[in-house]
């Protein structure tokens, strides 16, 4: 039996190595909320937060937050509830459709203009 938790546009799944709340959190993070956000939207302090993120991230095996949101796709404990749309962009610029792309101008050239004169030539400075 596979429980799902909803966060946002982000779905999880319990029961493949992460306890409850840090799978809540990672949800939370993986939306882009920092530590004091998840705190404030669960009522429970930062500390608290940082503790059960530090603790999923151990289980992952990974030292840094967007390392252990990627690890969790990779192992498929979480995933984009719009994983299609995202597909569906990843393959358009796969596939190089021009007409995707916005249009840039074309950089100007500036070139300095630069004078060498010679020490005959100089104007003499008369005191």
């Amino acid at each position: 039996m596979d429980r799902e938790i909803t966060c946002g546009a982000w779905k999880g799944h319990l029961g493949r190595g992460l306890a409850p709340k840090e799978l809540q959190y990672l949800l939370a993070a993986a939306q882009g909320m920092t530590a004091k956000e998840i705190a404030r939207q669960f009522d429970v302090k930062a500390c608290t937060v940082a503790k059960r993120l530090s603790c999923a991230m151990f289980k992952l095996g990974v030292t840094r937050q967007t390392a252990m949101i990627a690890e969790a796709m990779r192992r498929q404990i979480i995933s984009p509830m719009c994983f299609v749309l995202a597909a569906l962009i990843a393959m358009q610029a796969m596939i190089g459709d021009e007409s995707m792309r916005r249009d840039r101008r074309v950089p100007e050239r500036r070139t300095a203009e630069v004078r060498m004169v010679r020490r005959a030539e100089q104007p003499m400075l008369l005191a």
